[in-house]
């Protein structure tokens, strides 16, 4: 296939605005590849659905079938600008020709730097000079972040939120408190670190404060700006001013982590620009290279003191994805992707809150931008709301204890949203109906 056809394939998937079923899904073909991977796989992967994807363009996904799918995942929040932007894709393609590997760790890369300096330009420090170190991961961002804060500052203690997810490798999974599912069978966890509760104003000192640690031994408080598997939810009003007060009065660093709020999901670069205060640290991932490996820890550059050889990686900061990243950030800013964020998640959240009204068994629809929240009476009945939208060629997915989420690509467009409006309130409705 030339270079033209190859756009040309693009152009023609990515343009559909309805999902096509030639099928029941799962078909035959995915049915097949669901058994072949069973006899292989590691059984911990928690697949939700029998979804078995083959190509993709924009916000439309093919299976292995030929069915045809509105994708309201985005491949988790992370396919930022679609699926197979032939910008990003051409970006991969000419630096794969030019250079595979060669580790950032040890040597000079300069893909890598200037990703860096992008991420340092467009932090949220208020302008004050920044750094960054690019990792695998969003998890990996998170373990980083844990060690900067405790050798910056010297201090031990850690402060996570119940509901919270940061990751699944063991310093990420003891700040993760969204499920006792992610910790069954892996303890101890990593010592030093505590729960508060997300968006409350009084536990953090009438409790961890008063009873358990003391402030001046707590070296962060890491808390994702907005919850994502917890259930997509905003924090309360205010709420982030209070943290950073603590921080600032304790000598805290404040951590957010927008690996899945951030890189416009909000319609913002960063979620935390809607709380209307400065985090310390900021960590990144899912979305920043669009859908190439990619995390990254970013830090006021006053934090970034430690020493030669204390933290890095062999992988962090590959120039494929690095590559993928710096065509993602000129994407995002030249097709005005954030304020199209803003625009079709508005459409979705107007339409879903007239479904709401038509329908009782959906309790609340929150949200801003591309990042809605679904409730529903319990895990059952959003579960089975999940199916029976992927049943009708529609791909979201739960969250929390009884939610559904909406976090589709930033160039999601408003026929496609239209669509999926209609399609997911037959899906409700089947829900309801069946009781």
């Amino acid at each position: 296939m030339t270079v033209r056809e190859s756009q040309l394939a693009y152009e023609g998937l990515a343009s559909l605005d309805r999902p096509r079923l030639v099928t029941d899904v799962p078909g035959p073909e995915a049915l097949a590849r669901i058994e072949r991977d069973r006899r292989v796989t590691s059984p911990s992967l928690p697949r939700a659905y029998p979804f078995v994807p083959r190509r993709g363009a924009g916000s439309v996904v093919e299976d292995v079938d030929g069915n045809l799918f509105l994708d309201l995942n985005a491949g988790i929040a992370v396919t930022s600008t679609g699926h197979c932007h032939p910008r990003v894709v051409e970006a991969v393609q000419r630096q794969a020709s030019e250079l595979l590997h060669y580790s950032a760790s040890d040597f000079y890369l300069p893909v890598y730097a200037e990703v860096c300096e992008r991420l340092d330009a467009m932090a949220p420090f208020g302008g004050e000079p920044a750094r960054s170190f690019l990792t695998n991961s969003g998890t990996e961002a998170v373990e980083a972040a844990i060690k900067l804060a405790r050798y910056a500052t010297g201090r031990q203690y850690l402060i996570g939120f119940y509901q919270s997810f940061h990751g699944r490798s063991m310093g990420s999974v003891t700040l993760t408190a969204s499920k006792a599912h992610y910790r069954t069978n892996f303890g101890p966890m990593l010592p030093s670190i505590y729960h508060s509760f997300y968006g409350d104003f009084e536990y953090l000192e009438q409790v961890l404060f008063k009873r358990i640690v003391s402030p001046t031994e707590v070296a962060a408080i890491v808390v994702e700006t907005w919850l994502g598997e917890g259930g997509y939810l905003l924090p309360p009003e205010g709420w982030f001013g209070y943290l950073r007060r603590l921080c600032d009065e304790h000598g805290i660093l404040l951590v957010c982590d927008e690996v899945q709020s951030g890189m416009g999901r909000s319609g913002k670069t960063w979620a935390v620009e809607h709380e209307g205060v400065e985090p310390d640290i900021v960590t990144a991932g899912k979305g920043i290279a669009s859908g190439l490996p990619l995390g990254a820890m970013i830090a006021r550059d006053d934090l970034m003191v430690w020493t030669l050889g204390a933290h890095g990686p062999t992988y962090g900061g590959s120039q494929i994805s690095c590559a993928a990243a710096l065509a993602t950030f000129d994407v995002i800013q030249e097709e005005g992707l954030l304020a199209n964020a803003t625009k079709v998640g508005d459409v979705l959240l107007e339409g879903l809150r007239q479904i709401q009204s038509r329908h009782p068994i959906l309790l609340e629809v929150r949200g801003k931008a591309l990042w809605i929240g679904l409730q529903f009476p319990d895990h059952d009945v959003a579960t089975e709301v999940e199916l029976a939208a992927f049943r009708r060629g529609l791909l979201v997915l739960t969250c929390g204890d009884d939610a559904v989420r909406m976090s589709p690509a930033l160039v999601f467009r408003k026929d496609q949203a239209l669509a999926a409006l209609e399609i997911f309130e037959e899906a409700v409705a089947a829900v309801e109906a069946e009781g």
